[in-house]
């Protein structure tokens, strides 16, 4: 379990003024603008068991993604956040997707990304581009819900994601529903965090970004989530 210090400090850390520290945590035990965390797994199914089988609430089919490959199943994690469950869609087998080929290879479900709504994406990838960052986007994006309906959102891609560790980023179409507003319920984040190397490099890309990740320095850059339901706790890496 991560061991959280102040936002004082992670600002301190942020700013350059201390060296080479053990940890470099944020204040909370989440981003605040975390959005969903995103669980691969080479078929839903399992990725649907292997939640349930530690939280004890089972995740929702949510839809397919047309023309990429995949497909998902989701659970909600509070309020604007929820898990997503993704993995290939056997109806799509001839897409040929990078993501695809990825989940394919994954022995056991295991966070494969997260995404992070820093408001009016437009204005956000010109403060990006403004500062040097290199962005995709905004790229429109969709998903055919079961039901039919067609959900919307945009997203801002970084070109270093910093092995993985750092977000895309979304904003949702005003007609679209949230998903953790009608995904199942019964499960809460209780902390998701990274783990690098070079936690000072990657505090100074956070604060350019307006992100609170929590981190802590080690061998690997691993992102860590604890997820808690009337189960028990699913405890999951990258």
């Amino acid at each position: 379990m991560f061991q959280l210090v102040s936002r004082r400090l992670f600002l301190v850390l942020t700013s350059g003024a201390l060296a080479a520290p053990s940890m470099l945590l944020a204040e909370s035990e989440a981003p605040s603008l975390l959005d969903h965390i995103l669980l691969g797994a080479a078929s839903l199914e399992v990725g649907i068991a292997f939640v349930e089988h530690f939280t004890g609430v089972g995740a929702a089919l949510g839809g397919v993604h047309p023309g990429r490959g995949t497909w998902n199943a989701l659970l909600s994690l509070g309020d604007r956040h929820y898990l997503e469950i993704i993995a290939p869609d056997p109806a799509q087998s001839a897409v040929n997707n990078p993501l695809v080929s990825s989940l394919r290879s994954i022995h056991e479900p295991r966070l494969v990304g997260w995404a992070a709504h820093p408001g009016n994406l437009a204005d956000f990838a010109r403060k990006l581009r403004a500062a040097g960052i290199t962005i995709e986007g905004p790229t429109p994006g969709s998903r055919k819900r079961l039901d039919g309906h067609l959900l919307k959102w945009e997203i801002v891609s970084l070109a270093d994601t910093d092995s993985g560790l750092l977000p895309f980023f979304i904003e949702w179409s005003q007609d679209s529903v949230h998903p953790s507003v009608d995904a199942p319920k019964g499960c809460a984040l209780q902390s998701f965090a990274a783990e690098t190397p070079e936690p000072e490099k990657l505090a100074t890309t956070l604060k350019t970004l307006n992100l609170d990740l929590p981190l802590k320095k080690g061998e690997k850059p691993h992102l860590h989530a604890v997820i808690s339901g009337p189960k028990g706790n699913l405890d999951v890496y990258s």
